[in-house]
C-alpha cells in the first residue's frame, strides 16, 4: 500500500513536470522569456515549479533537498530523476512529520499533510500555471491538453465568450 502523501505528491509532480517539459520543447527558448505582467518569465516559473517539487517531496520522504542546476533543462532532468528514484515507503509517517521551511521571508513549521496540501501543491501549480499563461500570452499555441494531457478538443474548437 502506498502512503497517501507519496500518492498525492511524487506521481503528481512527475506527471506535470513531464507536461512542462513538453510545453518548453514546443515553445522554444525565445518564448520562455515571456511573462505575465511583472511576474517571472515563463522559464523561471517552470524552474521554480520544478524546485518546489523537490522542496516538497524530499522533506516528506525524510530526505535533504539536493542542489539543483539553475538552467531549466538540467533542472528538469535532475528533478524528474530524483522524483523517479523516490519510493513510497520513504513517505511512511510523513503526515505527522514536522517540516520547517521558508515561504518568502516567513519561517514556517507545518505537519507533513498541511505542508503538502496547503503549501506545496498550491505553490507548485501556481508556478506551472503562470509559466503556461506566459507562453499563451506570447502566442504559443497551447491548450488544456498540453497542460494536463487529459483533455481533448478538435483543432477548430473555440469556447464561446
Amino acid at each position: 500500500m502506498n502512503p497517501a502523501l507519496y500518492n498525492a505528491s511524487v506521481p503528481v509532480f512527475r506527471h506535470y513536470l513531464a507536461r512542462v517539459q513538453e510545453m518548453v520543447e514546443l515553445a522554444g527558448p525565445e518564448a520562455l522569456k515571456a511573462r505575465v505582467a511583472d511576474a517571472f518569465p515563463a522559464g523561471r516559473q517552470f524552474a521554480t515549479a520544478a524546485g518546489f517539487a523537490l522542496r516538497i517531496a524530499c522533506p516528506l520522504a525524510g530526505r535533504e533537498v539536493p542542489d539543483m542546476p539553475q538552467a531549466l533543462a538540467p533542472r528538469l532532468a535532475v528533478v524528474r530523476a530524483t522524483l523517479g528514484a523516490m519510493r513510497p515507503e520513504e513517505f511512511a509517517g510523513a503526515e505527522a512529520r514536522r517540516i520547517r521551511h521558508k515561504a518568502g521571508f516567513a519561517e514556517l513549521e507545518q505537519a507533513g499533510e498541511q505542508f503538502l496540501y496547503l503549501y506545496g501543491l498550491p505553490n507548485f501549480f501556481f508556478h506551472v500555471t503562470m509559466g503556461y499563461a506566459a507562453l499563451r500570452a506570447a502566442g504559443v499555441t497551447l491548450g488544456k491538453a498540453d497542460f494536463d494531457a487529459f483533455h481533448l478538443y478538435p483543432p477548430d474548437f473555440r469556447f464561446k465568450a
